[in-house]
């Protein structure tokens, strides 16, 4: 069943249980889309390509979750580590993940190049366009996983509907933009910017059906649960971020359907409806 969401105003709180639901932030991007995938409303006339799920000023947290839908590619990128960010006058790099939602047929995601490249070749593949055939591509298929930590060069193509966990920073350099007529940040890009090929274990398919920890990163952890009842998920620290990808979940009063997402304590029991499959995402 796909469930029509409404967008939220503010983040809804449960003081009992210490849950918040979050406000969930609409983006506009060129490369985004016109029609949105349920269970996401249409706005006319809108291109997004992000949605947000940012926490309350009032209860910070180190991580954000968004969705990302591509109508077009995204630029050619790459983000940088913490002390790199520190050394540019920002709070933090950016650590992230993607889980795939959804993939049209032939849809690609560009990461990591295929051979090693210097600096100084980075830079003139960047600007000859070049760096577009020197990237690994890959088909990008429902279910998978992809971790992308700092220093990765990477690109999300057209068709892809996916959900992304990271550091709560949007610190971005853009290599390559495929003409479009926004900024490239070159010598930031090719400062922080390992020019290498992407590990083949930084990338597998989940069982949608399996519980248990999908990702064990630098700065988060990313696990899943399925079809259990009052799950207590000891091993986590902070807030942690609740996805439901599909069915249902409840976080005492309040009740989480796919499209939403809420900050909850370490430690709290989660009730999931039958054929239920949830992501939750929490600090290290």
């Amino acid at each position: 069943m796909a469930y029509e969401i409404d967008i939220m105003t503010r983040a809804d709180r449960n003081s009992i249980t210490g849950v918040i639901k979050l406000e969930c932030v609409r983006v506009e991007k060129p490369w985004g889309r016109d029609r949105l995938p349920a269970p996401f409303a249409h706005d006319q006339g809108a291109r997004i390509g992000e949605i947000w799920f940012p926490a309350p000023e009032d209860a910070p947290t180190p991580l954000l979750v968004k969705y990302l839908f591509t109508g077009e590619a995204l630029s050619v990128q790459v983000h940088p580590d913490d002390s790199q960010a520190h050394a540019r006058g920002h709070s933090s790099g950016k650590e992230e993940c993607w889980y795939i939602v959804d993939a049209e047929p032939g849809a690609t995601l560009g990461i990591g190049t295929k051979r090693p490249l210097a600096p100084e070749q980075l830079r003139a593949a960047a600007l000859s366009g070049e760096i577009e055939s020197l990237m690994d591509w890959y088909p990008a298929k429902a279910g998978q996983i992809y971790h992308i930590p700092p220093g990765t060069i990477h690109a999300i193509g057209a068709g892809i509907s996916l959900i992304e966990v990271q550091q709560n920073s949007d610190i971005t350099y853009r290599l390559y933009d495929y003409g479009r007529p926004r900024a490239l940040h070159l010598d930031d890009a090719v400062a922080v910017a390992k020019a290498i090929p992407f590990p083949p274990d930084a990338r597998k398919a989940v069982d949608a059906q399996q519980s248990g920890v999908l990702l064990d990163a630098a700065h988060f952890t990313l696990a899943q649960i399925t079809d259990a009842d009052q799950i207590v998920l000891d091993a986590a620290s902070g807030m942690m971020n609740i996805i439901p990808v599909r069915g249902k979940v409840a976080l005492g009063a309040i009740t989480l359907h796919p499209g939403e997402c809420a900050l909850a304590p370490a430690g709290t029991q989660m009730h999931l409806a039958p054929d239920t499959q949830c992501l939750v995402a929490w600090p290290k």
